[in-house]
């Protein structure tokens, strides 16, 4: 037995740089930061509200504050990403093939609903997925392995037969920490970054790779 637990952004789509666009021009020009570009991108893991303490500070805004940025980031997000919205090569194809074959699969992210729900539907693949856990499904978000391990009991398969793709080192490292093997999307980090976890099979740029091919 066997599963797949993928990663959303930046893994499953090509989309980072959007939310970095959106959290860059949140913070600056709404909330008066002087960040650089280079200061907000390794910040773009966790939970929204995570994201906001590590660049402000744990006492500057209110969870009700929290809340009402973290939904005009991704509206922001959604807005100027919507026109792009589409897999990264080859995944259509991995899915159904993956799907075919029986192999369960479940989504790990630490993104809201709201956008996990504006991907899968409007590429229409929810059916794929047996399981799925947002950032409201736990309390601890990657590194911790919480978000893998939910995934894994959801999906009815012990973490050391589930393989996740990820694309930045935090979630490698919650991968690794849930006791599970990772591959590695190249879109928004490099090799040389994850070189501290021997979890990880594969670096590849996306799933056109033949290495993706060996494991359905």
């Amino acid at each position: 037995m066997k599963a797949f637990i993928f990663d959303l952004n930046g893994t499953m789509i090509h989309d980072m740089e959007y939310h970095t666009r959106a959290w860059h021009s949140l913070f600056n020009e709404d909330l008066g930061g002087n960040f650089t570009w280079e200061e907000v991108k390794p910040q773009m893991y966790g939970k929204n509200s995570e994201v906001l303490v590590r660049m402000f500070g744990p006492d500057r805004f209110t969870e009700a504050e929290m809340d009402r940025l973290s939904f005009e980031k991704e509206r922001r997000y959604q807005e100027e990403f919507r026109p792009h919205l589409q897999l990264l090569p080859g995944l259509t194809d991995f899915l159904k093939q993956a799907h075919d074959l029986g192999i369960p699969m479940a989504i790990g992210s630490a993104a809201i609903p709201f956008n996990i729900d504006f991907v899968l539907d409007n590429l229409n693949i929810r059916h794929y997925f047996k399981a799925i856990v947002s950032a409201d499904d736990v309390v601890l978000s990657k590194p911790h392995p919480e978000t893998f391990l939910k995934a894994a009991t959801n999906l009815g398969v012990p973490p050391a037969d589930c393989i996740v793709f990820e694309d930045v080192p935090k979630g490698a490292e919650a991968a690794q920490n849930a006791g599970m093997k990772a591959v590695v999307l190249t879109t928004t980090h490099e090799a040389f970054e994850f070189a501290t976890f021997p979890n990880v099979l594969h670096f590849a740029a996306d799933f056109t790779d033949s290495f993706m091919q060996t494991l359905l």
